[in-house]
């Protein structure tokens, strides 16, 4: 998830696996992390199914979540029918990814209606944000906690099966908050995400991240390494630091590491082969983060940095504290010392105020600053946001407006992208193999360095490995290669 903008990635969804009392605040804040106590009889086999929508901290979520509930003997299912509990682990970054939670819902509501024996829960953005007005909208819903009740899932998941109506919404104090260290035991393959930090002390005018998550903690960087050990253990190759504004990661901490010398640290252990990071925020992107991509072969040649706009009279309204010229300046630096970066970023079109030759200007930026992809959006008010009270003095840019320049954007990116793909053509490419082809039989993917997803044949026996490709074909997305052997 961009903490700047809309999610970093489109909302996902990730399948794992009455009436009562007034809501009610569980009492403890500490985690609830952990083995059951000594002595006590072990449950039966609980199925648990998640569906999950947003961007990759929800997705992280869910993992530690699935990790500590199957501690008191929940295992997965991928029958949602098969479930004693449902969580939904929810986005409230835009309005569509509300409207899909709410439309996912109705069968299980139904089904409770009907007498089923399940346990019914929200969590997530939305939970955040809405709050008691869930349990009053669903009455069907048993559960409803945000992204920081998280630790104490085992917690909240036992009150409402004891039939309990639970509301958890509060904030986790900064200074003694619980990252999970729980592994979730479906990160088998060869990448991992791992969390270094939640919440944002930014306050762009659009964003609901603050409301949702708090403000920014940072995690202790001796627990990150510990994870990432214990990831690259099970063959894990690629990690993901993931945080709302990655590069802000421990300033607030006396004596913690930077977010550079967090990934000197990472690059430090054994079996860590490649290095990601999401979300960073362009203000924020030092020289010492900028050194590490000459220094640090495990950095790849992938950056995603969101702009949302190329105009500096839409970034003053959605107080992003950077211009154009600085954005083009930082991509600059970052191309100098790796010149072959690819660079993704986020764009919101239709924000309050643009203007068409605002919009221009973003349009022009594609160009400067060489995007190969990108997430991008129409504005979507979110309540409680700074930006509502530009639609309230008439500055709202017509639907139709925006969604033609969504249009605009999305076609000549698609265009871009293709070209970019294909420019790979002939060359030969190292690619981490992730796994069979979604699409085709006896077919591989991997990605490379830049994130250029590489479908080759192959057999299975060589996920986890890297290889050399030589790449025959460029597509929009992806692209089709050829393994070279010798």
């Amino acid at each position: 998830m961009s903490a700047h903008g809309p999610a970093s990635d489109p909302p996902t969804s990730t399948v794992l696996s009455g009436d009562g009392a007034a809501a009610i605040h569980p009492p403890a804040r500490e985690s609830v992390s952990g083995p059951s106590p000594e002595g006590a009889a072990t449950p039966p086999a609980r199925r648990v199914w998640f569906q999950t929508f947003g961007c990759q901290m929800n997705v992280y979520d869910t993992g530690k979540m699935r990790a500590q509930l199957a501690a008191d003997g929940y295992v997965e299912t991928t029958d949602p029918d098969e479930a004693d509990l449902v969580l939904f682990n929810t986005c409230s970054i835009r309005e569509k990814a509300v409207d899909k939670m709410d439309g996912a819902l109705g069968p299980f509501r139904k089904d409770k209606r009907r007498g089923r024996d399940v346990v019914l829960g929200i969590a997530g953005c939305v939970a955040q944000q809405e709050g008691q007005a869930l349990l009053d909208k669903y009455p069907e819903v048993d559960m409803v906690f945000g992204p920081d009740g998280v630790p104490h899932v085992r917690r909240l998941v036992a009150r409402a099966a004891q039939g309990h109506r639970v509301l958890d919404t509060d904030l986790l104090d900064l200074d003694t908050y619980p990252f999970v260290s729980d592994l979730d035991p479906a990160d088998q393959g060869v990448g991992a995400f791992v969390t270094i930090q939640k919440g944002c002390d930014n306050r762009c005018t659009f964003c609901i991240v603050p409301t949702t998550r708090g403000d920014e903690a940072s995690r202790p960087s001796d627990q990150i390494l510990d994870e990432v050990r214990g990831l690259t253990a099970r063959g894990v190759r690629e990690i993901t630091l993931i945080g709302q504004n990655v590069n802000s990661y421990g300033l607030k901490v006396a004596g913690e590491r930077t977010f550079a010398q967090l990934l000197y640290a990472v690059a430090d252990i054994q079996g860590v082969e490649r290095i990601r990071y999401t979300t960073s925020h362009p203000r924020d992107m030092g020289d010492d983060v900028i050194q590490a991509y000459r220094d640090l072969p495990q950095l790849t040649s992938h950056l995603h940095l969101p702009v949302q706009s190329g105009s500096n009279h839409v970034l003053r309204r959605m107080k992003r504290f950077y211009t154009r010229e600085r954005y083009l300046a930082v991509v600059e630096a970052l191309r100098d010392a790796r010149p072959d970066l690819a660079l993704t970023t986020d764009i919101i079109v239709g924000f309050p105020g643009e203007t068409d030759e605002d919009f221009a200007e973003t349009m022009s930026l594609m160009e400067a600053a060489g995007f190969v992809a990108s997430f991008s959006f129409k504005y979507s008010p979110r309540p409680g946001t700074p930006a509502l009270k530009l639609i309230d003095r008439g500055d709202e840019v017509p639907a139709a407006v925006a969604s033609a320049r969504l249009t605009a954007w999305q076609t000549a990116q698609r265009t871009r992208s293709a070209a970019w793909a294909r420019s790979y053509e002939g060359s030969v490419v190292d690619i981490l193999v992730e796994g069979p082809s979604r699409h085709d039989d006896g077919v591989i993917c991997g990605r490379t360095s830049s994130h250029l997803m590489v479908n080759v044949p192959g057999s299975l026996d060589l996920v986890g490995r890297t290889i050399p490709v030589r790449v025959t074909r460029g597509f929009t997305h992806s692209a089709r290669g050829e393994r070279v052997v010798g």
